[in-house]
């Protein structure tokens, strides 16, 4: 099978003056249309133009070029069917061997401030997705190129044999079915999203390759980082590695985990992560307060943790970072002398963040489950500590109410059972992911040790019975921040008059499964 003719209509042109010119050396014909023909005739390529094929002309500013029987006819017919080659050549269509298109950039559009709707619609490409799918479809026969990294696979098959083979055809048939399949989801959801729509019949989503992975979660199971193909500015997945090793699958969790954490603070805040749980955060009135207080709370748990500074990291902080080993340390950047010092470990990993979108609109959280998919909002919820009810004899003093303010921004980020105590600039005991309440209130309290006494206890759901605040009591907490909503709350404020504790209800609840 000879390759005689190809069609080229390309948005990004990279690579494809050079593509075209090889294939006019090997006797292949070029059909062009719009940019893409002016371009490869001002670099003195030949080409023939969609019009001269379809004695048709283009109209409607473009929209209507390519959509044309002697165009598809071209690409859809079946050199191995009699009755198809009889049909092309009753109408004149001549078989087209070679497509190399891309699309509008939609993508790119959407992605403008202040895009209008109108400019985004003008961008959804129809001629050109056709085109793709119809030459995929017909893969047999048909080469199909939508990425320009693909060319010189290309030209290397023609070179040495005047055609491609069929491997590589079915190869570039199947990226084009994922590439036209994201470009739709894409569509899908700027439109599912322009009118308000929450709950789709179908959901479709789009994600890019950002990097494989060297393995899982353990060593036997195979993954890959997948970045959303509309970046979220405040995430791990557009964080930038400046230095250290390639990050793992258990790094990349970690990382989410305590960016999630780190946005929660608006004053120097320092959170320190492992196993998807912080072991301890800090804030101060400057990064190296807030790192010192954060370390102090678990100095043991630290060791091989993940850190997030929400201020650039200067040379004393990074001084003392430098002490430990950690596996990753996140920050809106880092001064010259940090950077020398923390650098000199070179699998450390130091990565950067733009921490001014942290209060930007948050994508839903998608959770998979065997054969289907959760989806929620994210737990972003604003509160008010003046809205809180206190609901027994003592009030809490403003000390401790904002100790619990500081403490119930901690709890959210802890897998359930969770409880926190906390201090007005540090945690200083965390009991997480515990089968009952007051098991993950026995760790925590154990956690503290001394430092009970000054701490207030937040706890992410209600107590189902008074059992937790007595545990608490009779080990010195003095203040308890939690949502209420037991059938039995009754019993846990009795409890807690009954030892002289301080008890505020949020209304909110905070379960992270």
């Amino acid at each position: 099978m000879t390759t005689k003719r190809a069609l080229i209509s390309v948005s990004d042109k990279t690579g494809v003056a050079d593509f075209a010119r090889k294939l006019t050396e090997l006797g292949i014909e070029i059909i062009s249309t719009g940019g893409t023909k002016v371009m490869l005739e001002q670099e003195g390529i030949s080409t023939i133009g969609i019009e001269e094929v379809t004695d048709f002309p283009e109209m409607m500013d473009g929209r209507v070029k390519t959509l044309h029987p002697k165009i598809h006819g071209g690409l859809l017919g079946r050199r191995d069917l009699p009755d198809h080659m009889a049909a092309m050549t009753e109408h004149n269509i001549q078989p087209i061997d070679i497509v190399c298109v891309n699309l509008y950039p939609f993508k790119e559009t959407i992605l403008k401030p202040d895009v209008s709707v109108a400019e985004a619609i003008e961008n959804i490409d129809i001629g050109g997705p056709s085109m793709l799918r119809s030459a995929a479809k017909n893969h047999q026969f048909v080469t199909v190129v939508v990425d320009p990294k693909d060319y010189s696979t290309v030209l290397e098959e023609l070179q040495s044999q005047r055609e491609t083979t069929f491997e590589t055809r079915q190869k570039l048939a199947a990226k084009v079915f994922r590439h036209t399949a994201a470009y739709d989801a894409l569509i899908g959801t700027y439109l599912t999203d322009l009118v308000g729509e929450s709950e789709p019949e179908t959901l479709t989503f789009t994600y890019e390759l950002k990097q494989p992975l060297r393995y899982g979660e353990n060593s036997h199971q195979q993954a890959a980082f997948y970045q959303d193909a509309l970046p979220v500015p405040f995430s791990i997945a557009s964080a930038k590695q400046l230095h250290g090793k390639e990050l793992s699958y258990n790094n990349i969790k970690d990382g989410d985990a305590a960016i999630r954490i780190a946005r929660e603070f608006d004053q120097p805040a320092v959170v320190a992560v492992k196993h998807m749980n912080p072991c301890g955060i800090g804030i101060g009135e400057d990064i190296f307060s807030a790192y010192n207080n954060a370390y102090a709370a678990d100095p043991v748990s630290i060791f091989g943790g993940i850190i997030v500074l929400n201020r650039e990291v200067d040379q004393a902080t990074a001084e003392k970072m430098h002490e430990l080993f950690l596996e990753i340390i996140i920050a809106p950047g880092f001064s010259d002398e940090a950077f020398a010092i923390l650098s000199k470990k070179k699998n450390l990993r130091l990565m950067t963040l733009d921490f001014t979108h942290k209060d930007e609109a948050h994508d839903d959280e998608k959770v998979t489950v065997l054969g289907g998919l959760l989806i929620q909002n994210q737990d972003v919820v604003k509160e008010d500590p003046e809205e809180w009810k206190v609901v027994t004899k003592r009030q809490p003093t403003a000390q401790e109410m904002t100790a619990m303010a500081f403490a119930w921004k901690a709890v959210k980020h802890v897998k359930s059972n969770a409880i926190v105590l906390a201090n007005d600039h540090q945690t200083v005991g965390i009991g997480a992911g515990q089968m009952n309440r007051v098991g993950s209130v026995q760790i925590a309290i154990e956690q503290a040790g001394e430092k009970v006494s000054d701490a207030v206890l937040a706890s992410d759901a209600y107590f189902p019975m008074g059992d937790s605040v007595e545990y608490a009591a009779k080990h010195g907490i003095k203040a308890i921040v939690q949502p209420g909503g037991s059938i039995r709350d009754q019993e846990s404020i009795d409890m807690a008059d009954k030892y002289g504790i301080a008890m505020v209800f949020t209304d909110v609840r905070h379960f992270r499964h």
